[in-house]
């Protein structure tokens, strides 16, 4: 016969105090652990912290009630490395003129620039993810590497990667998970991240939070990469690319939840154009809540909302397929 045991049950609903009654039953101990200790039935417990979690979940103001965020159980460090921080070049949407460019752009909180090494050309020299930390400059985890010989750089933390983990960069490293390579030594089929263009220029694609291209081919001189946007491309195979995808995939679950926080990200309101008088927009004037009467159009009367602009460059003979088709 076998040994008394003892048994934990999560959850004590319907399943949960018949299934301990069984179990008691039969000889073993048994022990409920619960959300909350209303109509707790015999031998449960309150889970830990479980209550206290929902308190602190509570919304303090209307604007966190639809507020979702990115998890911070994932960074280990609350401060930047001091030397690896440059200036912030970010501008309020004018041009050296001050001509406004860019709309709903200024203010915001103070942000100071990380670093990042899209080269990744500290070639066979070991790294160890030292920390994962937030950069307010995009919407990617960034990792602190601290190199073998003392060095220290950031990088784009792949997903997957946490603090201890070793990463190399040559033609000679392993294909796995954050390790950069030329394409020429990438196997068919690999999932890729910050993707050079030309060759010791550093990343430029597939950067952001969430994003991964595949190497599809190989042909000559070029390799065949597949976008996140459904683009499928030709790079030259001396490129480097880091293996993996990027980390914070939560990023496009995320949810301001209220207008103060845009701002302190640097956001400025948008008015709509129906809204505004017929001087100011081509969208304005009529009596009431009018249509726009026409295509919709920019404030300055160029089509928008769809109309592509997207000009003819050298690098359009690269593109195998358009982001823009369907099959």
């Amino acid at each position: 016969m076998s040994q008394p045991q003892l048994h934990v049950v999560f959850g004590a609903g319907q399943i949960g105090p018949p299934l301990a009654r069984k179990l008691r039953a039969q000889g073993h101990a048994v022990r409920i652990v619960r959300r909350s200790t209303a109509a707790a039935p015999e031998g449960s417990e309150v889970g830990p912290g479980a209550a206290a979690t929902r308190a602190r979940q509570k919304p303090p103001s209307p604007g966190g009630r639809v507020r979702a965020g990115c998890a911070v159980r994932e960074r280990t460090a609350t401060a930047p490395a001091k030397r690896l921080l440059g200036t912030d070049n970010r501008g309020s949407g004018g041009n050296k003129q001050g001509r406004l460019t860019v709309r709903h752009r200024g203010g915001g909180g103070k942000q100071q620039y990380r670093i990042i090494d899209f080269k990744r050309d500290k070639v066979g020299v070991p790294a160890k993810i030292a920390t994962v930390e937030y950069d307010p400059n995009r919407s990617a985890r960034i990792g602190l590497l601290h190199y073998r010989d003392g060095e220290k750089r950031y990088m784009l933390l792949p997903h997957g990667l946490k603090v201890g983990d070793l990463v190399v960069a040559g033609p000679d490293a392993e294909a796995r998970v954050g390790n950069a390579l030329p394409l020429a030594s990438i196997p068919l089929g690999t999932t890729i991240h910050n993707i050079e263009l030309v060759p010791g220029k550093g990343g430029q694609i597939v950067r952001s939070a969430g994003g991964a291209a595949q190497l599809l081919a190989k042909e000559g001189d070029y390799a065949t990469v597949r976008l996140p946007s459904g683009e499928m491309r030709r790079v030259p195979l001396r490129c480097v690319a880091t293996i993996g995808q990027v980390s914070n995939l939560d990023h496009e679950n995320q949810s301001l939840g209220k207008a103060g926080r845009a701002r302190h990200m640097g956001l400025r309101p948008e008015t709509r154009g129906v809204a505004m008088t017929p001087r100011d927009h081509p969208h304005g004037g009529g009596e009431g809540k009018s249509p726009t009467g026409m295509p919709p159009k920019t404030p300055w009367g160029k089509p928008a909302m769809g109309y592509r602009t997207r000009r003819g460059t050298k690098a359009d003979r690269l593109i195998v397929r358009s982001r823009h088709r369907k099959s």
